[in-house]
């Protein structure tokens, strides 16, 4: 029994100090605690560039702590963008290998190599007013299907954690869908930056205070067989409650860009709920 309450400890620690780098809208190079289950609920409320109004998209997730190294994402996709009613769009897996770690007191640098897979059944855009707007964005989480790979880095100082990534994403033709349908770019470069800084609490004295993280990120976009490009900013709070639960608020926008897509910018919530030592890795 002191085992299994020294190890829940360490485990409830490394989630703290780590709070910072739990980003809103990327992920970084460290991993979940190994042996542990996370259940997230992730909604998006987008505001729609070629229509009127807003609409909604649900994105359940479980996350796998492997082992130290390796973790797995799986998700499920529904919305409404591209009907009037809310569907089932389909689903997506992803895995993140922790390959290099530097450690020192209040730092360490980090990199890992991550990939993603994604099968939605959605049409290839939508029609407004008898008028037919293709996305020239490859969206992996519920608009299109395709596969993501890349490399991401993460430098935590103290209060403060950088991270950067950059990804190659390759479109798929959606399920049920013609292949002449797919005249848009299908090949992409990813990449972001993102900063995180641990604002609350200012010295910590137990697990149960509450941790208030602000962070911005940006993410940008570039066609790799076309001229598109985005360049979006998202910034974010995020609340840690008792070192398993957090609750993200986050607005992200178009800063530039002059590629076409179905929406430029949205609201998301997030939350989250970790189950530490869940079972052996």
């Amino acid at each position: 029994m002191r085992k299994i309450i020294s190890c829940i400890i360490m485990l409830c620690l490394s989630f703290i100090v780590h709070a910072q780098e739990l980003y809103v809208s990327t992920e970084p190079a460290s991993n979940m605690a190994a042996g542990s289950i996370g259940l997230r609920f992730n909604s998006k409320l987008f505001k729609m560039k070629y229509e009127s109004g807003y609409t909604y998209r649900l994105d359940p997730e479980i996350m796998l702590g492997i082992s130290k190294k390796i973790m797995v994402h799986v998700n499920a996709y529904a919305s409404n963008m591209y009907q009037s009613n809310m569907k089932f769009e389909g689903g997506s897996v992803y895995g993140k290998y922790r390959f290099l770690s530097n450690d020192d007191i209040h730092s360490h640098f980090r990199m890992a190599a991550f990939g993603k897979v994604s099968l939605v059944n959605n049409p290839s855009g939508v029609r407004v007013n008898n008028n037919f707007y293709r996305s020239e964005e490859i969206e992996l989480d519920g608009s299109n299907s395709g596969l993501l790979a890349g490399i991401v880095a993460t430098q935590l100082l103290h209060k403060l954690a950088l991270s950067l990534s950059v990804a190659y994403v390759n479109r798929f033709t959606n399920i049920n869908q013609p292949k002449e349908a797919l005249d848009v770019s299908s090949h992409a470069a990813n990449y972001s930056f993102s900063a995180g800084y641990l604002l609350f609490p200012a010295e910590y004295k137990n697990f149960r205070q509450v941790n208030v993280n602000l962070y911005c990120e940006w993410l940008g976009s570039s066609s790799l067989d076309g001229k598109g490009y985005y360049f979006d900013v998202a910034p974010a709070v995020q609340f840690i409650f008792n070192s398993i639960a957090r609750l993200d608020v986050s607005y992200r926008t178009q800063f530039s860009g002059n590629m076409q897509r179905l929406s430029e910018n949205y609201f998301m919530l997030k939350l989250e709920y970790n189950f530490l030592n869940a079972f052996k890795n």
